[in-house]
């Protein structure tokens, strides 16, 4: 004969938690710690913090982030003029994908960067630049020698 288990028969395995509940004696009765009168002490008391409305009274920083002012435009990687010096033939073409090729500037996950000429240190060869961004020195100094900025 079989027998099935009866509601009466079941046991909790763990004892039952119940939200502690206070000012009704015990260890927290009376105003359960929160003193007599004033807001604080009241059923439902949520008091903002002040810093918060001190800050929103502030225009400058109303809604604002630490880095606001941060540009989302990729910061173009810098090349100088005596880099192309040391790389490049006499007559050579300065392109992207030619300083790519060089090992001056790296592809970053296949997409190719921003590259700008800066006019560091000096160059004796006549090199082409096409498709890059050159400051006014590095120009001035590829052309003096007889280069030319496309």
């Amino acid at each position: 004969m079989k027998v099935s288990m009866q509601l009466h028969q079941i046991k909790i395995s763990h004892k039952r938690k119940h939200a502690r509940r206070v000012a009704r004696g015990g260890k927290r009765g009376g105003y359960s710690g929160r003193g007599i009168k004033g807001q604080r002490s009241r059923a439902g008391a949520k008091i903002r913090p002040a810093i918060r409305d001190l800050i929103k009274k502030i225009p400058k920083l109303r809604g604002r982030g630490k880095n606001i002012f941060k540009s989302f435009r990729a910061k173009a990687v810098v090349v100088g003029v005596s880099d192309l010096d040391n790389k490049f033939i006499d007559g050579g073409v300065v392109s992207v994908p030619e300083l790519i090729k060089v090992g001056l500037v790296k592809s970053f996950h296949g997409k190719v960067p921003r590259v700008k000429i800066l006019g560091n240190g000096s160059i004796s060869k006549k090199v082409t630049v096409r498709g890059v961004e050159v400051s006014r020195s590095a120009k001035a100094k590829i052309e003096k020698i007889g280069g030319a900025v496309l």
